[in-house]
Order: structure tokens, then sequence, then C-alpha cells
């Protein structure tokens, strides 16, 4: 990048595009290094609603640190078409009236492919932050949205460097490729100062401090995904076996309406019914760092807690049959024991008795991966608009 260039050369803002929750987290420190860069980076916050909880999104934003969104969409929810192709109608017209010089995505929810969609066929170059990630598994709608958007998106940022590899089998060229780091260890890193146990389970720990006697500490479950929640006997025997291991450790279950609806629904509450699983509704971010700084072990079917349990050290299993996130196993702290009853108490026993995974922090997660996705844009949009003269 030459010394004496400056925003504009007529070049538009960048469209950062956010959607549901995980999509907060990423583009919290993307929108602080583009303020951050020499000269800054002009930036456009576009909120498709795909994630529409006013309390949640508010918290979110608040404890991020998120500037609020230029334009809210306000999608809302319904069916992964009917969702897509309202957030594509929608913001079709935010790109002809912006005249973005690219829009940036990140991760992998229905937000990130209908805007895709949207910027190419008008012509405007996409950026896709979390690149490369692959669980090889088709059935998962977000599997689709990660292969479909790396397909056609001009920049890729990756976390990892066996991303590369996936996109090379997929014949996506290796310079439109970046190996940047991990911009959600960014978010972590940043806010851990800041992490904050949430009420509910301090008043609940002191009532009864019997809950930690011997346990010197708690375990943190979350469960949200439809194959794990959506099926009566899958969920009645992950929450059997939760039971189980909260005899051992006290639980604290950070629970997502999807799973308290179907608890309810397939009337399995009795299982939760002791006073050493403590059920909470969704955390906010600070909250949820809070939980895990006294954790001991993490059980989860969330892409996001894998990365964080990680880069905190903390064991995590994974209650999923596949990962996109192989780095988390292969150098990090999870281990994937899907829903088979047998290994998730195995794992859990042996975590308790000390022989956790410890792991390592993978290459790059380093909380820095937003000021080089920063550098690499603005050196690569320069380029661009240099060779279109």
């Amino acid at each position: 990048m030459t010394a004496q260039w400056q925003w504009p050369l007529g070049l538009g803002p960048v469209i950062c595009i956010v959607g549901a929750r995980p999509n907060f987290m990423k583009m919290a420190p993307i929108l602080r290094a583009f303020a951050a860069h020499s000269p800054a980076i002009p930036e456009l916050l576009v909120h498709t609603g795909q994630h529409y909880d006013k309390d949640m999104n508010d918290r979110l934003f608040e404890d991020l640190r998120l500037p609020q969104p230029d334009i809210n969409l306000g999608v809302g929810s319904g069916s992964h078409a009917v969702q897509t192709a309202e957030v594509m109608r929608r913001f079709e017209p935010v790109v002809d009236e912006k005249k973005p010089s690219c829009v940036l995505v990140v991760g992998d929810v229905n937000s990130t492919l209908a805007c895709t969609l949207v910027a190419v066929k008008k012509g405007v170059p996409v950026v896709h932050v979390e690149a490369g990630l692959r669980s090889y598994d088709r059935r998962m709608p977000e599997e689709i949205n990660r292969v479909l958007t790396d397909q056609i998106a001009d920049r890729l940022y990756t976390t990892e460097r066996s991303a590369a590899a996936n996109l090379a089998r997929e014949g996506i060229a290796a310079d439109r490729i970046s190996f940047v780091g991990n911009v959600m260890i960014d978010s972590l890193l940043s806010n851990r100062a800041l992490a904050r146990a949430p009420a509910a389970t301090v008043s609940a720990f002191a009532a009864d401090p019997a809950l930690l006697a011997g346990s010197a500490g708690y375990g943190v479950v979350t469960l949200h995904r439809p194959s794990n929640v959506d099926h009566a006997d899958v969920l009645a025997s992950l929450l059997g076996v939760l039971r189980e291991i909260a005899d051992s450790l006290p639980l604290v279950f950070a629970m997502h309406p999807r799973t308290r609806g179907n608890i309810e629904r397939f009337g399995l509450s009795a299982l939760l019914d002791t006073p050493r699983i403590i059920v909470l509704p969704p955390q906010g971010y600070l909250e949820m760092l809070g939980l895990l700084a006294g954790a001991r072990i993490v059980l989860t079917d969330s892409g996001g807690l894998q990365e964080e349990t990680t880069a905190l050290g903390i064991p995590c299993l994974t209650l999923r049959e596949n990962t996109e996130r192989p780095i988390t196993v292969d150098q990090g702290t999870n281990t994937m024991v899907g829903t088979d009853i047998d290994a998730i108490r195995r794992h859990a026993q042996a975590t308790l008795a000390g022989q956790g995974k410890s792991g390592r922090i993978p290459e790059l997660w380093d909380g820095h991966a937003a000021e080089r996705i920063a550098a690499d844009l603005a050196g690569w949009l320069l380029a661009r608009q240099q060779a279109a003269y």
C-alpha cells in the first residue's frame, strides 16, 4: 500500500453483514480494526435481522462494543428458503444505493450466503471471513452456505491452514486465499477482562455452597442443534447422561429456547429436576465468558465454543458426529463424542479425574486476526482499483 493513499479514491464503503449471534463476535474486532487502520476503512454495518430477539441483540451489541447497525433489514424467522430469499430481496436495494467497494460476510449463516449472492450478481466483490471450514456433512445447512459462499467469494480469509487445502480441493485458486487467524479469538482476548459471572449462577452457588463442595468448580452445557434436540429419544438420552455427570460435578445449562421448548413438549423436564443442574436462559457474551472462566469441562454442540474452549485451555466434549473446526481436536482441547452415551460418560469421567485434553493454542490465534484482515483488504482493494485504470 502506498504511503500517499487516502481513502476514498472512488472506493465506496465496505458493507459488513451480521445476521446471527456468532456473526457479532466475529464482526466486532473487524470494525475496530477498520477504524484503527491508517487510513481508516469506511464501513457500513448491515444487520439482516435473521436473529431478531431485541433484548439479546442489544446485550450483544453492548457487550461487544459494537456500533448500532446503520441498516437493519428486519427479516426475522422463516424456512431456510424464505429467510434467504427475503434477505436477498431486502439487501439488493442497499447495494444499489450505497455502491460499496465490497461486501464482507462472516461465518456460515443464511445471511452470509444470501448477501453473497446479491453482491456477486451485482458485480460487487465479496470477502469471506472464516472461509474454508468444512464438516463434509451436507445435511447441515451451514455446510451448504460455506461451500457456496467460498465458491463465489473474491477474497477468502482463513482461520487455520487446513482450510486452504479444503479450498484447493474445490478448485479455488491460492491467490484468492489469505491465512489470517481467528477473529473469534480476537473478541475473546479483548473481552476476557470484562467477563462477568451470570447473577443467577452466583446466587445458586451462594444459596447452596454444598453444590461446589468437593467438586472444585462446575461444568457448562449448551445444546441447540436440531439433530440433538428435535428428537425425543436423543434428547432424553443426552439429558440422562448430563444428570449422571451432575452427580459428580454441578452443571450450568445455558438453555436455548428451542431446547427448552422441546424438553417441555417431550415431557422431559423431570430429567433436569435436580439442584445440581442450574438452568439459565441464553446468556450475553460477557456472561458466557464469565461462565467459561470457572468451568472444568464444557459439553456443547456449538462451533464457537469449540474454538473458545481451545483458546482458554478448557476440556470440551462436542456432542456432534463431525466438526468443521478440526484444529480444535487436532491441536486443541476438543473431543468429539457425538451422542454416544458411553463415550460422553467415559470422557467426562476422565476429565474430572484430571485426564482431560490440555491442547495448545493454534497458529495465529493471537488476538490480531482482524488487524491482518484490515491491512490485507485495504491493499487488495487498492490494487483492484489501480488495475481498473
